[in-house]
């Protein structure tokens, strides 16, 4: 049987428990143990696959095609899991299993209730991420905060469970927040106890406190939050802002905190602390880059909201460290560009990636900004609607085709180049029936493409019910757009670049969901070796500054670098 770390957030939301356990995921793992991981979302949508991004963020999709909370990425990229449908697991999913189950006769008529039905059903769910995977831990990330309405069935499972399981096999960590006042200049626990004290009031007594803090924290703040919150001081534990948010372990580990957790639930560990391939591959070359800086232009309609875009911003960030380099990451709302100058906009730009989303809200002015890339030979990654948006600019300038585009913004166009899947025109309901999850990708040799990935098939993960148009496959190839990536057995184009140019490729598929920090996905490191090349040669015949010295592009941190 496994043990149980249960991890739930106070205070305030949006404090970083996603990444924080992600963290200790990566802790334990360098620790010899095997891990799962799961979210427990207290939304009633079933998934998030028909929320707004501006409401939920980016949709995870796994390689088994669910589509799921954005922190499962974190647990990806942190950790070495594959995760899947299990991983995640919503109110939504769970009424709708326990009314199935009674509408079949399951329940033999009894009433049914939160306590016991739909407490039983979660704890089924959190038993059911392990079984059959033989791991030592499941590490079960609550979201909301502690105090909402629509956590507490997940809180009283968690109750439930921890009793079921016995002292020793289950641990809860609290992340909370340590408000600093600057009027008064002090750091205020009153919050944390609260918060605590509402765990309390459900029966549920955290082990460790993770404390996000401005301000570090003194041993005498320690020593009254253990007071006032019946834990040990050794068990409070800073989470202090950083440069990186791939420090996170390393200043945990620092705190000793894989020992707490060790000491907690009795585990039996063969090694010691194992983080220096991570701190040297990942840690070091994302501050102390030695290629300078480049700056990527990322044009997309969600763009307000940071996590929108997480998994794309964090696999650029991995193609800088696969570099050595820093990337600065430009953020511009496509609407903004389609009745604009391009110029004013990528002024210093070295790449532009235009990434997924769907409706016809700034998609002109994804297309110019693909359009810009094309002629001004800027290096162009279009990801999923990014491809599309590339494709419907190349057929109306290149090939001519007066008013081409999708079907999907204008279905009475006269040239389709991008059409709906013939699977999908039947579909009624949309949540989860797009064309999902990992799908094989063929390479054509001489390409781009197959140049990059050192590979003649991958597997990638999707997520779209749009696709090219084949009929207009050999008029794209003679004007030097080529399919250089398709789906084996019903020949879908996968992957389109545009020969003779430095880097213009756009891929169906969602490559940043299977890029890690230390295992940087084939195409965003080819992308910003490209860019990185650009900016090398951009610099090499600038002109001197009157002080004959060459002027060199300064560092500068991602937007997501100051994190938890």
């Amino acid at each position: 049987m496994p043990k149980y770390i249960f991890i739930t957030g106070g205070v305030v939301s949006s404090l970083g428990k996603g990444v924080a356990s992600a963290s200790i995921g990566r802790l334990l793992e360098a620790r010899g143990l095997k891990i799962t991981m799961q979210k427990l979302d207290p939304y009633i949508n079933v998934d998030p696959g028909t929320m707004n991004p501006y409401q939920h963020g980016e949709v995870y999709v796994t390689d088994d095609g669910s589509e799921t909370d954005l922190d499962l990425g974190h647990y990806e990229r942190f950790t070495s899991i594959i995760t899947g449908r299990d991983n995640n697991l919503t109110t939504g999913r769970i009424y709708d299993s326990v009314i199935r189950k009674e509408r079949e006769g399951a329940y033999l008529g009894s009433t049914v209730q939160v306590v016991p039905h739909i407490t039983d059903e979660i704890k089924e769910g959190i038993r059911r991420v392990s079984r059959g995977k033989n791991v030592d831990l499941v590490i079960c990330e609550v979201g909301g905060t502690v105090g909402d309405i629509e956590s507490l069935p997940f809180l009283e499972a968690i109750r439930q469970l921890r009793l079921e399981v016995g002292r020793g096999n289950a641990i809860n960590i609290h992340l909370t927040l340590i408000p600093y006042l600057r009027a008064a200049g002090e750091l205020k626990t009153k919050p944390t106890q609260h918060s605590v004290g509402k765990l309390r009031e459900i029966g549920l007594q955290p082990e460790i406190l993770l404390c996000r803090t401005e301000k570090p924290l003194s041993r005498k703040v320690r020593e009254k939050i253990a007071l006032f919150c019946n834990v040990d001081v050794d068990a409070v534990i800073q989470a202090r802002d950083v440069r990186d948010i791939y420090e996170i372990p390393l200043v945990f580990h620092d705190q000793g905190l894989d020992d707490l957790i060790i000491k907690f639930l009795d585990l039996k560990v063969e090694r010691g602390h194992d983080l220096k391939d991570w701190e040297e591959r990942v840690v070091r070359p994302s501050l102390q880059p030695s290629n300078g800086t480049v700056k990527i232009a990322v044009v997309g309609k969600y763009i307000e909201l940071q996590d929108a875009y997480k998994s794309i911003y964090e696999a650029i960030r991995h193609g800088g460290i696969a570099n050595d380099c820093a990337v600065e990451i430009k953020r511009l709302e496509s609407e903004r560009l389609e009745k604009k100058d391009l110029d004013s906009f990528f002024k210093g730009v070295d790449g532009i990636l235009v990434p997924g989303g769907f409706g016809n809200r700034g998609i002109e002015g994804k297309i110019k900004a693909a359009q810009y890339a094309r002629e001004k030979g800027i290096p162009y990654f279009g990801i999923c609607l990014g491809m599309q948006c590339a494709v419907i600019e190349f057929a109306r300038d290149a090939l001519g085709l007066k008013g081409a585009n999708s079907t999907e913004f204008d279905p009475a166009t006269a040239h389709p180049v991008i059409s709906m899947l013939a699977e999908q025109r039947k579909v009624k309901v949309l949540g989860g029936t797009m064309r999902l999850g990992a799908q094989p990708c063929q390479l054509r040799k001489g390409t781009l493409a197959r140049q990059i990935y050192r590979d003649s098939r991958v597997f990638e993960r999707h997520r779209h019910r749009y696709e090219f148009n084949a009929a207009y496959r050999d008029g794209f190839a003679k004007a030097g757009m080529v399919i250089s990536g398709y789906l084996p057995g019903k020949r879908l184009a996968e992957i389109m670049e545009v020969t003779g140019h430095p880097f213009f490729l756009g891929c169906q598929f969602h490559p940043e969901l299977k890029s890690k920090p230390d295992r940087c996905h084939p195409l965003f490191r080819g992308f910003v070796k490209a860019v990185l090349q650009r900016r090398q040669q951009i610099n090499a015949v600038r002109p001197e500054s009157s002080d004959g010295v060459r002027a060199v592009t300064g560092s500068a941190r991602t937007e997501s670098a100051t994190a938890l």
